[in-house]
């Protein structure tokens, strides 16, 4: 398993920050989530897969289903947690896997593991703060603040005042990247 493989890296090796990561980190539970946060282990689920495949996630039975795609467990844990794609693979909507995170509803409008929702600002916070965090580069990335590349979109609506069942159809109304807008409405 891969945490064997960090715990062991860090006890030979030594560092503070390491920043690791478990892409996709599909399924955890207590003790995988523990150790995670020992060692400073980000995960980086595939946020917009219960949208698009909820339906497979019958097939894990109802226990590991409360496990799958952990964000709000990946909180209540003190476990770093991004919010990630499958792209290429897979279609690359942030809008998307935002609504994901917050409704756990698939294409259908079937609930899958409500134990994990999350609110839209914890949401909003994993794609941004957290995804600059992961890549060791909060001090240029996550949020507009002096110093910083200035690399955000503006949106028709807030994210934190829609319904959460619209926020992947919020329109994109211009993207900012270095302080130069590069699509606009």
């Amino acid at each position: 398993m891969v945490l064997d493989a960090y715990e062991k890296v860090l006890k030979e090796f030594p560092r503070s920050n390491p920043r690791h990561r478990i892409e996709h980190c599909t399924l955890v539970n207590p003790e995988i989530l523990t150790r995670m946060n020992r060692t400073g282990t980000i995960a980086t689920p595939f946020c917009t897969y219960v949208y698009y495949h909820g339906e497979k996630m019958q097939f894990y039975g109802d226990e590991r289903l409360e496990w799958m795609f952990a964000q709000k467990s990946f909180m209540e844990y003190g476990v770093m947690s991004t919010g990630a794609t499958d792209y290429p693979p897979g279609p690359y909507e942030p809008l998307l896997g935002i609504q994901s995170c917050v409704t756990r509803t698939d294409i259908n409008g079937t609930l899958w593991g409500p134990s994990q929702k999350i609110s839209a600002r914890d949401a909003l916070r994993i794609y941004t703060l957290n995804g600059a965090y992961a890549s060791f580069e909060e001090s240029q990335k996550g949020s507009i603040e002096p110093g910083k590349l200035a690399d955000f979109v503006v949106l028709e609506e807030d994210i934190l005042d829609v319904d959460p069942f619209s926020i992947k159809d919020i329109k994109v109304l211009k993207t900012v990247v270095g302080g130069k807008p590069i699509y606009e409405i």
